[in-house]
């Protein structure tokens, strides 16, 4: 009886600790499946690089393309030239991009990390006002759709497919139809077509690092329950 409720006790605490340690591994995992902007925050009057980034395929399927939608109160947005992609744009009735699509020139391998960047200018009136940027990430097989907006009081941690979104701040002081600080002028490489610029990864996102703490903890405390029934 007592060899049979120890491997009862012990079965336990292998599962458990499989359990905790599935969970340290998967949480930062489903946290980083997104496509990010960097950076988060542009200022108005002036031109500045957004790089959308992503690490993940579509199910494990590698990407092709990304699909990002310029909302209507961008007065500009420049494709950065990437030897990566080749990119095709679309504009509406004044000339400024509506839809900007990247397609990669060789599919991007899931896990791989990848960037596409643009310069965008938003007016001094939409200063303190924050726009998505929805992106459509095509894979060999299937799609992923990155357009939800979160609403009113809505957490947009609970999005399962969030946009990119963007915050206009105030100004720069040397906002003359030129470039903010952090961004690139505009004579880059978006804007000469001579060279082309590097794929950048993804910036560290410490949720991830949170989130597998917090597992982590988890599985020490079932570990720690698991002993403890043992000894009782």
């Amino acid at each position: 009886m007592t060899r049979t409720m120890t491997a009862r006790r012990r079965a336990r605490l292998a599962v458990g600790v499989t359990a905790g340690a599935a969970l340290a591994l998967a949480l930062p995992l489903a946290a980083s499946a997104h496509v990010h902007v960097t950076p988060e925050e542009v200022a108005a009057n002036g031109s500045t690089r957004i790089d959308f980034s992503f690490s993940h395929g579509c199910d494990g399927s590698p990407t092709t393309a990304l699909v990002v939608d310029i909302p209507a109160e961008a007065q500009g947005a420049t494709p950065v030239i990437d030897g990566a992609w080749t990119i095709t744009t679309e504009a509406g009735e004044n000339g400024v991009p509506t839809r900007v699509t990247y397609t990669a020139v060789a599919p991007i391998p899931d896990a791989y990390a990848a960037s596409a960047g643009m310069n965008v200018i938003f007016p001094g009136s939409a200063e303190g006002e924050s726009f998505a940027f929805p992106v459509t990430q095509q894979c060999e097989t299937g799609e992923a759709a990155w357009v939800q907006v979160a609403e009113d009081g809505q957490d947009p941690d609970d999005l399962e497919y969030p946009a990119p979104v963007v915050v206009v701040g105030a100004a720069a002081a040397d906002a003359h139809g030129g470039h903010s600080e952090g961004g690139h002028s505009s004579g880059d490489t978006a804007d000469s077509g001579t060279e082309t610029a590097t794929a950048s990864a993804p910036a560290a996102d410490p949720l991830p690092i949170w989130l597998s703490a917090g597992a982590l903890v988890v599985a020490a405390a079932a570990l720690v329950l698991a002993i403890t029934r043992r000894r009782a």
